[in-house]
């Protein structure tokens, strides 16, 4: 699908209405069932991932299993920015923005220590450019990491072409329950 980001948040909305909660759950155990064993993933000791909303790649449980081996990050809304907070089981959670539940706790901003960024999107094309919800805060975040980047969505959510701006950040590489979209260093 083609058009403006608007256009393109409304379809892939109406798409997610399509599936349910049972379907994009098991999705989301087979997609992140295969990331656990990409070499990025396994070598990473500090990864960034995200606490899902209901209609996203489903993260909640993988978060819990995975910080108990890596240093695992959450975004927290502060502001128009992302702050990026360790976290440390689910009773230092708290319901942030967005009802997301989001970390406590001290601030992490040594982005340089950062290995991989796992990163939600509305929608990703072939060549890994991210359609985000519209607020710009992971536009404002990525290009703050050097970390290596892989975008997480369900098959449905791959478009052929994501309109850009100059200061959009592509991915390096997009999983899908599928496998891998996009990227040079897909896992074959």
């Amino acid at each position: 699908m083609n058009g403006d980001k608007k256009e393109l948040r409304r379809w892939v909305r109406l798409c997610k209405q399509r599936y349910s909660a049972g379907q994009l759950a098991g999705w989301s155990a087979v997609l992140l069932g295969r990331l656990e064993a990409h070499p990025a993933f396994r070598s990473a000791r500090v990864v960034l991932l995200y606490y899902a909303l209901p209609d996203e790649v489903q993260t909640q449980a993988f978060v819990e299993k995975w910080s108990r081996e890596k240093t695992v990050l959450l975004p927290v809304v502060k502001g128009e920015e992302l702050e990026l907070r360790r976290y440390t089981g689910t009773a230092g959670l708290r319901k942030g923005s967005f009802d997301i539940d989001e970390p406590c706790g001290e601030a992490f901003t040594a982005y340089g220590r950062i290995d991989l960024a796992l990163v939600p999107g509305m929608a990703f094309d072939g060549q890994g450019n991210r359609l985000g919800r519209g607020k710009g805060y992971y536009d404002r975040l990525l290009p703050q990491l050097e970390a290596y980047k892989i975008g997480l969505c369900f098959q449905f959510q791959v478009c052929e072409a994501i309109p850009t701006e100059a200061f959009d950040c592509p991915m390096d590489e997009v999983w899908t329950e599928e496998g891998c979209v996009t990227g040079t260093r897909c896992p074959q």
